[in-house]
Order: structure tokens, then C-alpha cells, then sequence
């Protein structure tokens, strides 16, 4: 069963008596954005999971599998595939990937294939994390709509 990243954050907060402020001033994170971890609206990034864990010396996959934190991020296009089979839904994503310039086919496959952090993806290529996650988020929109497309 998939771990609430919210709920274990503020599980773990509350156990070591440290406010949403407190935690927001270690992480030099915004109050509300710990609230929005909190309350679902929002997911912290893997490092930044990685840090919370280290500040309460718990394993960070209590908190958040990384393959878990992956593959919400690709379920918004697959669940467009409705009822594809697997092997339909395969080929459009290789025959995406072929039609995709190589430096956005690269970038997606070390993020979704081997499980690359937009830190490190950015490091690899003299990018801000930023700019990669706006790669990220456009390709897995066209993704989406190939897949759309091919429902029709």
C-alpha cells in the first residue's frame, strides 16, 4: 500500500514536537508549503524528502519510495491510455520517445527509466532544476496527448 507522503510528514512532525513553522525554517521552506505537503495539495521533491527523513533520522522511503514519487508524476498520461493493453500502450510510448528531439527523449528516460533527480539531470546538463522540470512537465503533456490521440 503507497505511503501518505502528508500524512507521515505531519505524523513525524507532531512526534518530535516541532511545529509546521519549525520544519519550514530547517527545510528554508515557506510554512504554507509545509502545510500544503501536509494537506495533499502538494508533494515535496525527492531531495527534499530526503532531507525531512535525515532531520528525523528516519529511512526516507518511510516517507516516499522514489519509484513511487516517479510514477505519480507519469500517471497523469498513462491514465489517459483508459484500457490500452500494455503492449498498445508500449509502442506509442516508443514511437513518443523516437519522435522527440534527443536531448527530450534523454531527459525522460533519466528521470522515468532510470530514476534520475531533476538535480541531477540539471547537473548533467548545465541546466537549472527548474528548466528541466519545465522539460519534464511539456513532455509528459505531449505524451499525454499521444496517448489520447491513439484512444480515439
Amino acid at each position: 500500500m503507497p505511503v501518505n507522503v502528508g500524512k507521515t510528514i505531519a505524523a513525524l512532525r507532531t512526534a518530535n514536537g516541532i511545529s509546521q513553522q519549525t520544519l519550514a525554517e530547517r527545510l528554508s521552506v515557506s510554512r504554507e508549503l509545509v502545510s500544503k505537503w501536509e494537506n495533499g495539495t502538494r508533494t515535496p521533491d525527492y531531495p527534499t524528502i530526503e532531507r525531512i527523513a535525515e532531520l528525523f533520522g528516519v529511512p526516507a522511503d518511510r516517507i516516499l519510495d522514489k519509484n513511487d514519487l516517479v510514477f505519480r508524476e507519469l500517471s497523469e498520461c498513462v491514465s489517459a491510455g483508459g484500457e490500452l493493453p500494455g503492449e498498445t500502450l508500449s509502442g506509442i510510448v516508443n514511437g513518443f520517445l523516437r519522435g522527440l528531439r534527443e536531448k527530450e527523449a534523454d531527459i525522460f528516460l533519466k528521470r522515468y527509466y532510470f530514476l534520475e533527480t531533476a538535480a541531477e539531470i540539471a547537473g548533467e546538463y548545465g541546466l537549472g532544476e527548474n528548466h528541466v522540470r519545465s522539460i519534464l512537465s511539456k513532455t509528459r503533456k505531449k505524451l499525454k496527448k499521444q496517448i489520447g490521440e491513439a484512444l480515439k
